[in-house]
């Protein structure tokens, strides 16, 4: 469930910042009734940039494969990485 706080409760930034920490999610500020702000810890923002980047990656690999890219079966692949990097 979204943390909703008003602008003013900024003021004790001790609170949301341990809001932000143990919810694990962003805390959204309003300021006069109106979505303003979100405030979240690091280690959020850091996993919300790695979905980002991951769900490129996906869109990337999707249109790779629409495009008619060659697919290699991934035995094939761990093979080839255990032969060069397993000793």
């Amino acid at each position: 469930m979204p943390h909703i706080r008003p602008i003013t409760d900024l003021r004790n930034t001790t609170e949301i910042s341990e809001i932000c920490h143990q919810s694990k999610e962003p805390v959204f500020i309003t300021k006069n009734g109106y979505g303003d702000l979100v405030v979240m810890s690091i280690e959020t923002y850091e996993r919300q940039l790695a979905k980002t980047a991951l769900h490129a990656k996906i869109a990337e690999a999707e249109q790779q494969v629409a495009a008619g890219a060659p697919l290699i079966d991934a035995d094939e692949v761990f093979a080839k990485l255990r032969a060069k990097y397993v000793k």
